[in-house]
């Protein structure tokens, strides 16, 4: 805690508010803005939301509402949020060619490099010091509060970036940029410092465009602005902790980690830059790898090369099962053969029923000309 010695003038607090903005982007954002702790329609939104379950299995979007509900709770007098973007678009990938090869694995753009958590909130405590030193330096009495967040709270991060001006949030739920589309992380740092707020507010510019609901291959989309969790891949494949209802198997294809398609389709990323954050660059080549290698990684192989990655959060058991899925939903083959079957015994109830399922899918003689008819259709 600080305190200092004399009375500060609305100028200070201005001149503070464009150095937060500059330090930011000399930390790697994009983007900085800053918005009062007022949720409004969007506490009623993610109440009507949970109340209809589509929360599915993640208790934690339940759990704490009265500090989702109020950040001065998590920050002591939190009177401001420094909400910041930072871009995270690998250079030259390959993502939507990956989704038409059945034998690669598909993984989500965010998880290809480093894991985004640590780097962020290393930036915003970075950011939260400098705020500290330049109030000492300048004599500003302020007891100091403030705190960075990645995902490692009950913020509603996106409502309070849209607030900030850093987008609007799409009908995919997605926040959007006009001038960065969708690639991007958010961060917070909650601050008790009054300092003035960004009034221009990006109105929403989805316009009459559904194609992000149209496009998702499980129909997670129940109306514009509302997500089924159950029933969205990333929720599926990375949120689920036990089996994968049957009737999305074949939908999930070849996506083993996320998935991207609302926004590979958004037109708005048309105008995504690549990040210049050397961490999100794919590590690995996971971007274009095969899905038979990756199910037969060892438990140490996969602990190795998920190291510092979001994957890692997955665990080996469920890497399994959502391999053995794509590899169900694989060009039938000999080889995606013999790779289940060198797993049938693995020492877990919910992979051996993952495996079951994707043999009988590469055994089943109709599927197998249905996968014939579709690649040379497709060629």
């Amino acid at each position: 805690m600080i305190i200092a010695s004399d009375t500060p003038t609305a100028h200070d607090w201005t001149t503070l508010a464009a150095l937060i903005k500059q330090w930011g982007r000399e930390l790697g954002f994009q983007q900085v803005g800053i918005t009062d702790i007022e949720l409004g329609e969007h506490k009623t939104h993610l109440q009507n939301w949970l109340a209809k379950g589509y929360q599915g299995e993640m208790q934690w979007m339940e759990q704490h509402q009265s500090l989702r509900n109020n950040p001065a709770q998590l920050v002591p007098d939190a009177l401001r949020v420094i909400s910041a973007r930072m871009d995270y678009l690998p250079e030259n990938t390959q993502q939507i060619k990956r989704l038409k090869q059945s034998d690669k694995a598909y993984i989500s753009r965010y998880a290809l490099g480093r894991d985004y958590h640590k780097l962020i909130r290393k930036r915003l405590a970075t950011l939260a010091k400098n705020i500290e030193q330049h109030l000492v330096e300048h004599g500003i009495p302020r007891p100091i509060s403030q705190r960075p967040f990645v995902d490692s709270a009950p913020i509603l991060e996106k409502a309070f970036a849209e607030k900030a001006g850093l987008g609007w949030i799409g009908k995919h739920t997605v926040l959007l940029n006009p001038q960065a589309g969708s690639w991007f992380f958010l961060g917070e740092l909650l601050t008790n410092l009054p300092l003035p707020t960004d009034e221009t507010v990006i109105n929403n510019q989805c316009g009459s465009c559904d194609a992000c609901l149209k496009v998702c291959p499980t129909d997670a989309f129940v109306a514009p602005y509302q997500l089924d969790a159950k029933r969205c891949i990333s929720y599926l494949t990375i949120e689920l902790k036990g089996s994968i209802p049957v009737e999305f198997r074949e939908p999930i294809g070849n996506r083993v980690f996320g998935c991207d398609d609302c926004q590979l389709i958004c037109p708005w990323n048309k105008f995504a830059k690549p990040t210049e954050e050397k961490d999100f660059s794919p590590r690995h080549q996971l971007d274009d790898q095969e899905l038979i290698p990756l199910f037969l990684w060892s438990e140490e192989e996969y602990l190795k090369f998920t190291e510092g990655s979001a994957m890692r959060r997955l665990g080996y058991e469920r890497w399994l099962r959502n391999l053995a899925i794509g590899l169900g939903n694989a060009a039938p083959s000999p080889a995606v053969i013999t790779a289940l079957e060198q797993r049938q015994d693995f020492p877990s109830a919910l992979v051996q029923e993952h495996i079951q399922w994707a043999l009988q899918q590469q055994q089943n003689p109709k599927r197998r000309k249905r996968k014939i008819k579709r690649q040379q259709s497709s060629a």
